[in-house]
């Protein structure tokens, strides 16, 4: 079995800000040279989250909008400072594991990963990517 990791950093522009990093994982996944086996994509943020859904304008406002009645920035929180982003993580996961098959990674018809930023303010973003497989 191979075991590959790799991984890439990118910068964000603050809250709700929607990063397709679908591009960056397949090259991780192809530099791996593995034809069949799995991807975890992991997050090690505590204020940002890992999406696997459909990159379309509508939805995305949708999740937003969620997230902001779930979570509002400016929420009466016990947490100092950025409850509100480290709640939103809680609701959706840092990390994904998706099937490799072919030497690539085995998205639905309409599927994206999509970083989500819950914190305010602008952040660099650092994701690792585990291939596994034969």
């Amino acid at each position: 079995m191979k075991v590959h990791a790799g991984g890439f950093e990118f910068e964000t522009r603050g809250e709700f800000d929607v990063v397709d990093i679908t591009r960056w994982v397949e090259r991780v996944v192809a530099e791996s040279g593995v034809m069949a086996g799995m991807a975890l994509v992991y997050a090690g943020h505590a204020t940002g989250v890992i999406v696997l859904n459909e990159n379309e304008a509508g939805l995305l406002e949708d999740l937003r909008d969620l997230l902001r009645e779930l979570t509002p920035s400016d929420g009466d929180y016990h947490h100092h400072g950025n409850a509100h982003a480290h709640l939103r993580s809680m609701f959706l996961e840092p990390s994904k594991v998706l099937p490799v098959t072919g030497g690539r990674l085995g998205l639905g018809t309409w599927q994206s990963l999509l970083w989500v930023e819950a914190e305010t303010r602008p952040r660099r973003r650092r994701i690792e990517v585990t291939v596994l497989g034969e």
